[in-house]
């Protein structure tokens, strides 16, 4: 394991960590304007509310432990602090995990680190890639890691925000052509960091990752979690 740790701040608010991959990373401003959602999530709260966004590209459930990253959150998360928890994009690679088996276990581990912290573990199911059928309904790419998350969710008594479903719901409500606004899609010429252009049905725009947002708090207000007091008006 690296010694990777996360910044440590002194600070008296309480605090939002996400831990996950790329889909909610803070992208740097050479990929603007493609945003993960936890890179705007902040956007959502009045000041007292903090958010620590640990998300990283190309991390999986195991990487992100085998690297250092979540024994790194759990030296400074304090009690009542929350833990979003979302991968399973990259657990599909080779280096990552087996849905009901490897994943659960992996999984449990930032569950049962955050409990022993007295923070509050959150759990969100894949957001869903951008793949339309010919009948215009989105395609599962995510195969059964959203199914195992949710199973893990119940026998250990974790709240969870179906972001797979909420996603899914989402974009094809949208459609084929305006879902395409919420991705780092673009023709040649339209901004400076992609003169090529860019097709990218992974990786959300700034705009998207503002919807995929509102889909979380919509989430947490089902979930009636006490922190959605402290969401802006």
């Amino acid at each position: 394991m690296s010694g990777r740790r996360a910044e440590r701040v002194t600070v008296d608010k309480q605090t939002i960590y996400i831990a996950g991959d790329s889909t909610a990373a803070n992208c740097p401003e050479a990929e603007a304007p493609m945003a993960g959602w936890g890179q705007l999530f902040h956007t959502f709260f009045i000041d007292n509310i903090r958010i620590q966004n640990e998300a990283m590209g190309g991390r999986s459930s195991n990487s992100f432990i085998e690297e250092g990253r979540l024994q790194a959150i759990l030296e400074q998360i304090q009690p009542d602090d929350y833990l979003f928890i979302q991968f399973g994009h990259n657990d599909q690679k080779s280096y990552g995990t087996e849905p009901y088996t490897s994943y659960q276990e992996h999984l449990s581990h930032y569950i049962l680190g955050a409990r022993e912290k007295k923070a509050i573990p959150i759990l969100l199911t894949s957001v869903q890639r951008r793949k339309f059928s010919a009948d215009g309904k989105i395609e599962n790419t995510l195969g059964d890691y959203p199914d195992a998350m949710r199973q893990l969710a119940a026998r250990l008594d974790v709240p969870l925000i179906d972001m797979s479903a909420k996603t899914k719901e989402l974009y094809e409500r949208l459609g084929i052509e305006d879902s395409k606004r919420l991705f780092t899609i673009l023709l040649p010429n339209v901004h400076h960091n992609y003169p090529d252009g860019i097709e990218d049905n992974t990786h959300f725009s700034e705009v998207g990752a503002l919807e995929i947002g509102k889909l979380i708090i919509e989430g947490m207000k089902e979930l009636q979690l006490p922190v959605v007091s402290h969401l802006k008006q």
